[in-house]
């Protein structure tokens, strides 16, 4: 964990890249803006794609909404919902995995429900997101996408959740909260065991970690690599724990940035 500020993005050595093995990256304002992907974040993927560098994109957003992204990106899969459900290509079919099981998912349902209700009903301004219909396994409360709620509502938000028993992160546009161990961190350790058959924390550095918010903090902790996209920056005041570089361009120009970085590195002079 550092609370120290990060290096700017050309200060990581080259030779460092030249050993990365792939990318793990969120999605929401670190290869998306307005929650659409950006020109620059898709050259990026498909130019990681060719050269094939696997890209996993591990999100807070539900499964329904990462589903068709996870079948037409050039990705090796999406972990959404923060680690519970994972998206990969299983030959011309999409495979589906989840955390948990099916009987815990539907014990946890109520629980969600009954939480969500305590929410709307006890922090003026709330309201679910709009992509809560296909959620499965968490609740997400909007504080930036569509509405705004202030500082104060949000850290309300995020006590509630707490004393319910739920884990809570504040994402750049959502508060989620669910029942369960699962987070980004054990989503990414997850698809690397799946994709490839090995262990992330064996081969950390070999692993950059792309991300722009709070919800990120643990794995900019985690990643030796650990890369934030410049509108990063907003959210100075909320931060304990940075990455160890940030871009200069933000969102997918940010993410553009890493993958040129990166490929060059890879390229024999």
């Amino acid at each position: 964990m550092s609370a120290a500020r990060p290096q700017p993005l050309e200060a990581l050595p080259s030779a460092r890249l030249a050993a990365v093995r792939g990318v793990f990256t969120d999605i929401d304002d670190t290869l998306t803006a307005d929650g659409r992907l950006e020109p620059a974040a898709r050259a990026a993927l498909d130019a990681l794609h060719a050269a094939g560098v696997p890209v996993v994109a591990i999100t807070g957003r539900p499964m329904g909404w990462s589903e068709p992204f996870a079948r037409s990106w050039p990705v090796a899969a999406i972990v959404a919902e923060n680690g519970a459900v994972a998206m990969f290509r299983d030959g011309a079919a999409l495979g589906t995995e989840y955390a948990q099981d099916a009987a815990t998912r539907a014990r946890n349902a109520a629980r969600l429900r009954a939480v969500s209700a305590r929410v709307l009903q006890e922090v003026p301004g709330t309201t679910l997101a709009r992509d809560s219909p296909s959620r499965v396994t968490d609740i997400a409360i909007d504080h930036s996408e569509f509405v705004h709620l202030d500082a104060a509502s949000i850290d309300r938000v995020v006590a509630l959740m707490q004393r319910e028993g739920m884990n809570a992160s504040v994402s750049s546009i959502h508060i989620n909260g669910w029942y369960g161990e699962h987070t980004k961190l054990s989503g990414a350790r997850w698809m690397l065991r799946h994709l490839f058959g090995r262990e992330l924390d064996a081969e950390l550095e070999r692993w950059v970690y792309v991300g722009d918010s709070p919800n990120d903090q643990a794995m900019f902790g985690h990643f030796p690599l650990s890369v934030g996209v410049a509108n990063l920056r907003r959210f100075a005041d909320q931060l304990h724990t940075w990455p160890a570089y940030i871009t200069l361009g933000e969102r997918g120009t940010g993410f553009a940035e890493i993958a040129a970085r990166l490929l060059a590195a890879r390229t024999p002079p």
